[in-house]
């Protein structure tokens, strides 16, 4: 009496469903991966098979097959930083519901380092690879002679030739400028950091377009570059109440800067948001729900950035790739600071 098909122990093999199905091995291999010279009623036997007896294939195995090893590589410069973390977090979502593996390396913003793990990962045969950048300002390519895809997330490449993919922040800059005219708002001032950040020049550009689209003029007349930072928030905060006392809304570009307007305001008992609403970028929600009152912020939606930095390359490594810079939808958080509700 024969024990193969009482053990319990046992699992289905490929061998299984060759004898089940009357062919070869070769063939209920080329079946079952999809393989082109099966005809299709003998892959259509051969499933039958497979499924009465429960056959499920390796995943490592039909990778080979395929020539790939169910890997990709993670290049970061920054893997403890506010912008990355939930970028990592929503490309790992979409890679583990995928079965990808994933290698991911901190190149910690040192050029040589960077190319070590660069030429690890390659010599791990990883499938693809995502590298993102800690800032959204263009950054030097790996190159056209990569033997696999990559995709540049939230630093964009320098290289058109190559597949970014960063936040709207002219789209940002339009939706904060928009909620607050919505609001009733007509005397607006945009504080922001460093002018020579891509970032915040594209925001101030989306808040100048809007206000000139609605007939209003930017108080001080531009954008009030600094540094990123709550002091400088305080800074010119202070400065704008002394002299434009008809100031009813302040776009921040981040939420430090928002937090520093809040803390003068409260010191001049101005309250917000009757006499003045006040908002920020990047909906850090450590600081954003811990504001009194509660900070309206721009969220930049980077967990999404992530998943589908890690869409795309699932689609680059089955050959459909693609080239440019896509910019994907922000989204705005409405909390006490801007609503007139009391």
């Amino acid at each position: 009496m024969s024990t193969e098909n009482n053990s319990p122990s046992r699992n289905p093999t490929l061998k299984d469903v060759a004898a089940l199905s009357g062919v070869s091995i070769a063939t209920a291999s080329k079946a079952l991966n999809n393989r082109s010279q099966v005809h299709p009623d003998t892959r259509t036997r051969v499933l039958e098979a497979a499924q009465r007896i429960k056959f499920r294939p390796n995943p490592l195995a039909q990778g080979l097959l395929a020539g790939q090893t169910g890997t990709v590589g993670m290049l970061t410069d920054d893997l403890i930083g506010r912008f990355s973390i939930p970028i990592l977090t929503g490309a790992e979502d979409a890679f583990g519901t995928g079965r990808m593996s994933v290698f991911l390396c901190d190149a910690r913003g040192d050029t040589i380092r960077l190319q070590h793990h660069l030429q690890a990962l390659l010599g791990r045969r990883v499938d693809g690879l995502i590298v993102l950048g800690n800032n959204t300002d263009p950054r030097q390519s790996l190159g056209r002679d990569l033997p696999v895809p990559v995709v540049y997330v939230y630093g964009p490449s320098d290289d058109p030739r190559d597949l970014s993919l960063v936040p709207d922040n002219v789209g940002a800059g339009v939706m904060a400028a928009q909620h607050l005219v919505a609001t009733g708002r007509r005397h607006i001032a945009h504080i922001t950091g460093e002018r020579g950040f891509v970032a915040a020049r594209e925001r101030a550009a989306g808040i100048s377009e809007t206000l000139l689209a609605a007939g209003l003029d930017m108080v001080a007349g531009d954008a009030i570059y600094g540094n990123w930072s709550e002091s400088w928030g305080r800074t010119a905060t202070l400065a704008l109440i002394d002299r434009y006392p008809d100031l009813d809304g302040i776009i921040c570009g981040n939420d430090q800067i928002a937090r520093g307007a809040l803390d003068i305001l409260r010191e001049k008992r101005v309250n917000v948001p009757m006499d003045v609403a006040v908002m920020g970028f990047d909906n850090w929600e450590i600081l954003t729900t811990q504001s009194r009152p509660q900070l309206t912020s721009v969220d930049m939606n980077l967990e999404e950035l992530g998943r589908q930095a890690a869409r795309r390359l699932f689609a680059a490594i089955d050959g459909d790739q693609h080239s440019g810079v896509e910019s994907l939808p922000c989204r705005l958080v409405v909390r006490a600071s801007t609503a007139l509700e009391v």
